[in-house]
């Protein structure tokens, strides 16, 4: 009886595990450039290591503005790894990134025929503080396998998604659904490991 309390113990006190009531403090997040919606995610910000989905109804429509201020603080730290943008749907505009804070020696950008596999590899290296990638029609066991790669490397993993996908399963740590409004966005939160749900307008 003692070994089995002790597996469950130690099962229980994995990272993966979320329950319920929990009075375990979040791990501090990485700011997002935008305090109401930090005050709305778990640990404040953006989690440093890990998957989060970006729902949209179009690739293009904002999300890489909603992401920029942390990436840029990532690229101007100190001891900076690697900011890794795996196929995007446009290339990036580089002086616009040099304008919102970004170091362009720390940006990598890649191509090919096989994102996924490529995203994977990039999020479980080790080398990155972040990585983005956008994709149409992940499979769950995909997502799953992005997940523990974030969580092996120690990266922010952003995996920009179809709004249709809102209604997959997904083993993300968090999701948010994204659509213009106004001079800015609407954001949505799908899925969190806090309590929190709603919808809050952002603007640039």
């Amino acid at each position: 009886m003692v070994a089995a309390e002790a597996k469950l113990a130690r099962l229980l006190a994995h990272p993966a595990i979320w329950r319920g009531r929990s009075a375990v403090a979040q791990p501090r997040g990485l700011p997002t450039g935008f305090a109401a919606l930090d005050a709305e995610l778990p640990g404040g910000g953006w989690p440093r290591s890990g998957l989060i989905e970006i729902l949209v109804a179009r690739f293009g429509s904002g999300e890489l503005s909603l992401l920029l201020p942390a990436l840029a603080a990532l690229t101007r730290a100190q001891c900076a790894r690697w900011c890794v943008w795996v196929a995007p749907p446009l290339m990036p505009f580089a002086p616009a990134l040099v304008a919102r804070g970004m170091v362009l020696e720390r940006v990598a950008v890649v191509n090919g025929a096989h994102p996924l596999w490529a995203f994977e590899q990039t999020l479980a290296s080790g080398a990155c503080d972040a990585a983005l990638a956008w994709a149409h029609r992940p499979k769950p066991r995909d997502i799953r396998r992005l997940q523990l790669a974030a969580e092996r490397g120690r990266t922010l993993g952003v995996l920009f998604r179809p709004r249709r996908a809102a209604r997959e399963a997904s083993a993300a740590v968090l999701r948010l659904g994204l659509e213009v409004a106004g001079n800015g966005v609407r954001v949505t939160l799908v899925k969190s490991r806090s309590a929190r749900r709603g919808t809050l307008d952002l603007s640039w």
